[in-house]
């Protein structure tokens, strides 16, 4: 199962959709923080700070002294293209230190601090794993100009902001996960194999010297089994659950086509309210304007009333002027919120009367909203159940009428 894999390609190592439209939002919507973020000045005092804490608190680990681990980094970095620096460390142990490890990115340089027995339980395939996975962050941020390092920067000081709101919360978290998803992808790329990248990260979480990777794929198979289990939504808030990671770097090396989306479904879940991130923001406001688009397509709605109450919305709103297709039925997260947005148009214009309601019933239908809609309008408009049931059974009837009845006063 585990041998039956395509060899893992360089080409194939690039930035997840996810990590290019956050790059292409903040570089657009941030200009100024962005220039800050990709400053020389920026830069100057990270590597200075970071110097100085590796000096302080970690053992250098040199080449003389540790040959066969400076032979697996090198052969690591080839075969990522990887030209940079290394330079190696080993962090204090402690009391039951975890396995990891952890880059530190300068222009040129990748040092890299080792943590716990990764060298004595580690076999070198895994050990050119775990250090790819880390120099897949270099590669990550000096790519592009540098711009991904640059929206890591900008997350990492916007996140320890006491004034940041949840959608930059939710931003920097998803990011930071699909950095460790585009690294592991490196790690596999780096010891020419899905075994050994698989392994090293089970070894990782549990601290074994043995581990059965065939077994573990299947584990996580039947986690993944069923795709409704919100199981399947990572918790994590750095790093995905080690299944997470094990079976989209198989599907992945297995060259899936759906390996991105089915990644992009554990990390991220459904578009919800409650958990919005910049990028989920910008769906919801384009979900909403499609919308209102799609009540006020017929002229007979587009009363002043409801056309101003829509440009509270979006001061540029315009109805279209033709019909439009059917709306796809909208995520679940959203039919709350959306089945509230229809129920404040249907009191925008009392003038309307029950147009509007007729209108509001037949999108909400489509859009999956229509029983929070039903109950917003009965409890939140008053509106009496018998009164509902009628305008729900004749609103062909009433939105034909009405259409009839604009068009022969505006020929008059």
């Amino acid at each position: 199962m585990v041998d039956s894999f395509p060899a893992v390609r360089l080409q194939d190592l690039t930035p997840l959709p996810y990590q290019q439209a956050l790059a292409a939002h903040l570089q657009a919507n941030e200009p100024e923080a962005w220039r800050w973020a990709a400053s020389a000045e920026a830069r100057e005092e990270h590597t200075a700070a970071m110097r100085a804490e590796l000096l302080r608190s970690a053992y250098r680990l040199d080449a003389e002294a540790h040959p066969d681990l400076h032979a697996d980094a090198t052969l690591a970095a080839q075969r990522l293209g990887v030209t940079a620096r290394i330079t190696l460390y080993q962090a204090p142990s402690g009391d039951g230190a975890a396995m990891n490890a952890a880059i530190y990115v300068v222009p040129g340089e990748a040092h890299i601090v080792l943590s716990g027995p990764l060298l004595e339980k580690l076999q070198p395939p895994e050990r050119q794993a775990v250090l790819g996975h880390e120099l897949a962050h270099y590669l990550l941020w000096e790519r592009d100009g540098g711009k991904h390092h640059v929206v890591d920067c900008l997350l990492h000081a916007t996140a320890a902001d006491p004034r940041a709101d949840a959608s930059h919360l939710q931003a920097a978290r998803r990011h930071a996960l699909y950095t460790e998803a585009f690294a592991d992808r490196g790690g596999c790329v780096a010891c020419g194999a899905l075994e050994p990248a698989v392994s090293a990260l089970i070894k990782i979480e549990t601290g074994l010297t043995q581990v059965n990777v065939a077994s573990y794929l299947a584990q996580a198979e039947e986690i993944c089994a069923d795709p409704n289990n919100k199981a399947l939504q990572t918790r994590g808030v750095s790093h995905p659950e080690v299944f997470v990671r094990a079976r989209a770097l198989r599907l992945w090396a297995g060259r899936e086509h759906d390996a991105d989306e089915w990644l992009a479904a554990a990390l991220e879940g459904p578009l919800d309210l409650g958990t919005l991130d910049m990028l989920g923001q910008q769906r919801v406001s384009a979900l909403t304007r499609g919308t209102l688009a799609q009540l006020l397509q017929r002229p007979v709605l587009q009363s002043e009333s409801l056309l101003a109450h829509a440009r509270r919305f979006f001061p540029d709103f315009t109805p279209p002027t033709s019909a439009m297709p059917p709306p796809e039925p909208a995520p679940v997260g959203l039919h709350d919120y959306l089945a509230s947005v229809l129920v404040d148009f249907v009191a925008a214009d009392p003038e309307m009367d029950d147009v509007t309601l007729a209108a509001a019933l037949g999108l909400a239908d489509a859009l999956g909203c229509d029983t929070p809609f039903e109950q917003r309008v009965l409890k939140d408009l008053g509106l009496s159940k018998r009164n509902f049931t009628r305008v729900k059974r004749d609103a062909a009837a009433l939105l034909d009428k009405a259409a009839t009845s604009s068009s022969q006063a505006a020929a008059a």
